[in-house]
C-alpha cells in the first residue's frame, strides 16, 4: 500500500485536504487516526463520513506490519523482525539516541559479498506505506526522532517509494530533514532526484573501497561509478543541503584495511564536507570475512584523523543478539544456507555471536 493510495481512500469519503492531512499526520506520528487538537472531540474537526471510515482504515494500516520477534541488545538497541501483510519479513532496528533503521526492500539486488541480505536476491519492493508502518512500530516502543533508510535493501532501487515515505515523515511525521538518512551504494538516480525533493534527506554512501576494481568485486551489482566520481557527485549534494555526507566503510580484514586504502580515503575526502564511518565487520558463520583486530582499527582511525579526515568507528547495533542485516530474517526463516553453515561452525567451534552489517 502506497501513501498516495491511503490519501485517495480518505479523499473518496469526501474529506477535504485539511482533513486528509490531519489523519495522515496522526498516523505518521503514531497517534490514533482521529487524534487532533487537544481536548477537541473528532466530530469538531473531522466530517462524519471520514470518521465512519477510520476503523476500517485503521485495520488496514495496522495490518501493514507487525513485530514477529524483538531482540534487545546490551547497547540499548533493539532489533525487530517485522512481518508484513503478505507474510514476508524485513528487519528494523531501534537505535540508541532515538534513532530507527528501516528496510526498503525484501532482499537486495546489489549482492554485496559481505552482506546476508542479498544472498537470495531481490524478492520484492517494500511500499512507502510499509516503510512508514515500520516507523509506527518503532514509535510505539520508544521516541523516534531519526530514521535511517539503511536496513535491508538498496533505497535507490525503490526510489519512488522511499522518497514518498521520506516526504511524509519529514512533513506530517515531524522528523527533521537532516535526521532522515538515505543510504545507498551510489546510483545516478539518487543525485538526480534528491535535490529536487521538498524534503531533502541526509545522504550516506557505502564506499568500502577507493579502488574501482575492488569495489566492483565487493558490490558486484552496484552501478559502475568510479569512487572519485561518486564522491564528487555526493559533494555537490552536501553543498546543496549543508549536510555532510556520511561515508560507510565496512572494515574487512586483509581486504580493505590497508594503509594504501586509507591513503585513497585521504585523497578522495580531503577538503570534502564528509564524515568517514569505519564499520568493523560483524562476523557470521555463513561468510568467510573477518574483522580486523581492535588495535588495527584504532591504528587506522588515528591515521585518518592525523590526515585531517573526520572519522568515527561505528559498530552495528545489537551485535550481541546475532541479528545483523538479513540474519534475523534468515534465522527465523531457517534458510538451508544458514542451517548448513551453522552445522559447519559448530563442528569447527566457530563463534556465531557477531552479526553482519
Amino acid at each position: 500500500m502506497r501513501i498516495e493510495s491511503i490519501r485517495q481512500s480518505l479523499v473518496a469519503t469526501g474529506a477535504k485536504d485539511c482533513h486528509v492531512d490531519r489523519v495522515m499526520r496522526a498516523w505518521a506520528q503514531g497517534k490514533p487516526l482521529d487524534a487532533g487538537p487537544r481536548s477537541h472531540p473528532p466530530e469538531t474537526f473531522l466530517p462524519l463520513a471520514l470518521r465512519n471510515a477510520l476503523p476500517g482504515l485503521n485495520d488496514e494500516l495496522s495490518a501493514l506490519a507487525r513485530v514477529r520477534s524483538e531482540h534487545p541488545g546490551e547497547d540499548g538497541s533493539s532489533r525487530l523482525l517485522v512481518e508484513l501483510a503478505d507474510g514476508q519479513t524485513v528487519e528494523s532496528v531501534l537505535l540508541p539516541r532515538d534513532g530507527l533503521c528501516i528496510s526498503t526492500q525484501i532482499g537486495c539486488a546489489v549482492g554485496c559479498t559481505f552482506c546476508m541480505t542479498g544472498r537470495d536476491g531481490l524478492l520484492r519492493q517494500v511500499s512507502s506505506g510499509e516503510m512508514v508502518a515500520q516507523v509506527i512500530l518503532g514509535r510505539a516502543r520508544r521516541k523516534v526522532t531519526r530514521v535511517v533508510f539503511m536496513g535491508m535493501g538498496e533505497p535507490s532501487h525503490n526510489i519512488d517509494n522511499v522518497l514518498e515515505a521520506i516526504d511524509l515523515l519529514g512533513t506530517a511525521g515531524g522528523i527533521g530533514h537532516k535526521n532522515l538518512v538515505f543510504s545507498t551504494v551510489g546510483d545516478l538516480r539518487v543525485f538526480e532526484r534528491l535535490p529536487q525533493e521538498t524534503v531533502k534527506p541526509a545522504l550516506a554512501i557505502s564506499l568500502h573501497s577507493t579502488r574501482a576494481e575492488l569495489r566492483a568485486e565487493l558490490l558486484p551489482k552496484a552501478a559502475r561509478i568510479d569512487p572519485a566520481e561518486l564522491v564528487e557527485l555526493a559533494e555537490q549534494y552536501a553543498r546543496t543541503t549543508s549536510y555532510p555526507i556520511q561515508y560507510q566503510w565496512t572494515l574487512l580484514e586483509g581486504i580493505n584495511d590497508s594503509f594504501a586504502e586509507m591513503d585513497g580515503i585521504v585523497r578522495l575526502l580531503t577538503g570534502k564536507y564528509a564524515i568517514m564511518n569505519l564499520i568493523p565487520y560483524n562476523v557470521t558463520a555463513a561468510l568467510a570475512y573477518r574483522r580486523p583486530a581492535v588495535e588495527r582499527i584504532t591504528e587506522l582511525t588515528r591515521y585518518l584523523h592525523a590526515q585531517g579526515i573526520r572519522t568515527t568507528v561505528r559498530n552495528s547495533a545489537g551485535q550481541d543478539v546475532d541479528g545483523g542485516c538479513g540474519q534475523l530474517r534468515a534465522r527465523e526463516g531457517a534458510s538451508p544456507l544458514l542451517r548448513s553453515t551453522r552445522k559447519i561452525a559448530q563442528k569447527r567451534n566457530a563463534p556465531e555471536a557477531d552479526s553482519a552489517v
